[in-house]
């Protein structure tokens, strides 16, 4: 086959090449080698194809000529001639392992910044980060329970959600306080296919409110209120509220070691009332109270993406979601046991991890 004749492509091979160039994701260099090709199998002169795709007379010709002797398998890339690069992981491993000097002024690395300091291609380190498992740029938190009653309090708590005493209703009870009324500046642009739901990053506050919630472990209802403060005051009355709706019962109690849950005027009416009885998670553990799930629940499908005029009209769409919660509420199910918990949350102190 001449140079300059015309390519002579079998149909599938058309078929296939022709589906290369409608892709979105096929690489550049191949879109342009299967043009060429293409339209040398149309009878196009090599200098009509230099015009139309837009590159060297050379470069034509070499493509015809690799097609006509491999077929499709021709056009992809073949390895470099050389010395292949040789990158040594475990030093760069090390050094992304220890803090980047103070010189830089820099708090971890990037791939660009280590790449740099160690002579080498920052894909090379990006690479080797993938292939370790190494992300300096993210942190997990984590913190400590200093409180002498840990075991006593995670075995009490789990013991109420695993083992529940019998006749009894376990309710778990906090407050999610300084709920903001939030209204946005501009009317909020709809969900539209292609482009999701977009709202101005400026806002109008217009108050707060504090929810208070009563998780019944047994079944995920929730009973609520909405008060302006978050006083030993409102947890009495949310206290008695929640007494109301279960009356002639039992209840287990679990809360958090907030301070009004302490309070004289707490502990006086709960010596009236033998029937509740409080269990406190550990200090810096309140990720042991269940309805703080239901708390994030809410705040994602129900708070943070809504636009509210005023403090009765956050109030009124907490109650309507809660409404709504109630008639398909199912409980959550609690997994870990006390013992597996004291494990994990023993070694090296830890009780709390808040992934970010």
């Amino acid at each position: 086959m001449s140079l300059t004749c015309a390519v002579q492509m079998p149909a599938e091979d058309r078929a296939e090449l022709s589906r290369w160039l409608r892709s979105t994701s096929l690489r550049a260099g191949l879109a342009q080698r299967a043009r060429i090709v293409l339209l040398a199998d149309e009878g196009i002169g090599t200098n009509e194809i230099v015009h139309r795709v837009g590159v060297s007379k050379p470069t034509v010709i070499g493509w015809k000529r690799r097609y006509a002797a491999e077929g499709i398998a021709g056009l992809d890339d073949r390895p470099k001639p050389g010395r292949p690069v040789t990158v040594d992981e475990v030093a760069v491993v090390l050094a992304t392992l220890e803090p980047p000097p103070t010189t830089l002024g820099v708090t971890h690395w990037s791939s660009r910044l280590l790449a740099d300091q160690m002579g080498i291609s920052n894909v090379w380190v990006a690479r080797i980060w993938r292939k370790w498992g190494l992300q300096p740029w993210r942190r997990e938190t984590f913190k400590f329970s200093t409180d002498p009653e840990l075991e006593v309090k995670v075995r009490d708590v789990v013991g109420l959600y695993l083992n529940p005493p019998d006749k009894a209703i376990v309710l778990s009870v906090d407050e999610k306080s300084q709920i903001q009324a939030l209204d946005r500046t501009a009317p909020i642009l709809p969900l539209r296919p292609g482009l999701p739901e977009k709202a101005t990053h400026d806002y109008i506050r217009h108050g707060t409110t504090t929810l208070f919630a009563a998780l019944e472990v047994a079944t995920g209802k929730v009973t609520d209120a909405c008060y302006p403060r978050h006083r030993n005051e409102e947890f009495l009355r949310f206290l008695k509220q929640v007494a109301k709706a279960y009356p002639r019962v039992t209840l287990h109690i679990v809360v958090d070691n907030y301070a009004t849950h302490k309070h004289p005027n707490v502990q006086a009416w709960l010596a009236k009332n033998a029937r509740i009885t409080l269990h406190f998670t550990p200090t810096s553990g309140s990720w042991l109270n269940m309805v703080e799930i239901f708390f994030g629940i809410i705040t994602r499908q129900a708070i943070r993406r809504g636009t509210f005029t005023s403090v009765p009209d956050l109030i009124a769409a907490i109650s309507n979601f809660i409404d709504g919660w109630n008639e398909r509420c199912q409980p959550f199910t609690w997994t870990k046991t006390a013992d597996e918990i004291l494990t994990k949350a023993t070694s090296g102190q830890r009780t709390s991890f808040t992934p970010h």
